[in-house]
């Protein structure tokens, strides 16, 4: 996502060291199991969509890049474009939560965002504070999607864990360069809409953070992990 996302202002998962034995299997949607060939599809059905919806994205993206020569119409035309990448070539979960509310979490926190509205006042301060934002989040959530690889992801699951960069910082850098990213644009195009969408996409990411994060609390290294890295989403604060 998330993974993960997303306007274009759209997605942490752990490499589990040999001989842990990985989360148990979530294959549950409403609380009804999934068999394998449920779960094959579902996958497939989720990573062509997402891929197709990056691709809009992309497009969009670059289409506002060649009128305005912006550096964030750039940077989000290589985030979209990763995010169609990644959808195709993610690698299977060894385990995923399936369940309603997970669903719900990751849709809202990949795709609440396109539901704001640039038709608001554009105060100066705000327009320049809200660039640097932008910019700076699109750095980070580049940086950490190329420190996924193959286990970028939607819905929370274990695709093995990874630590490196933005990773040894906080948990979920994914989720807290949507952060800056959304934020940067409730200040560029200030509303109560946006300000609401913004809080209920934000509320969408803290919980699939909170979703991921149980859904790997039996995994030994993810624990080691969590003793290491303290933060989740901002440093010195949660």
């Amino acid at each position: 996502m998330r993974d993960d996302p997303h306007n274009l202002a759209t997605s942490v998962r752990p490499e589990l060291a040999t001989g842990d034995r990985p989360a148990p299997m979530r294959r549950t949607l409403a609380g009804r199991p999934l068999s394998p060939g449920a779960e094959r599809l579902i996958r497939i059905l989720v990573n062509v969509t997402g891929a197709a919806f990056a691709v809009l994205f992309g497009r969009a993206s670059l289409e506002y890049y060649l009128q305005t020569h912006s550096l964030v119409g750039g940077l989000f035309v290589i985030e979209q474009t990763w995010f169609a990448v990644a959808f195709l070539i993610r690698r299977p979960p060894r385990a995923v939560g399936h369940r309603l509310e997970n669903w719900l979490l990751a849709g809202g926190g990949t795709f609440g965002g396109l539901l704001m509205r640039p038709n608001a006042p554009h105060p100066a301060w705000g327009v320049q504070t809200g660039f640097g934002l932008q910019l700076a989040g699109l750095v980070i959530v580049i940086v950490s999607l190329l420190a996924l690889g193959r286990s970028f992801g939607f819905l929370a699951a274990d695709r093995g864990l990874k630590t490196r960069g933005p990773y040894a910082v906080v948990r979920h850098p994914v989720y807290a360069s949507y952060l800056l990213i959304q934020s940067g644009y409730v200040l560029q195009s200030m509303s109560v809409r946006n300000i609401v969408i913004f809080a209920l996409v934000s509320a969408c990411n803290v919980g699939r953070a909170l979703a991921e994060e149980r859904l790997l609390a039996e995994s030994a290294a993810y624990q080691a992990y969590r003793q290491h890295v303290r933060w989740r989403l901002v440093p010195f604060l949660w």
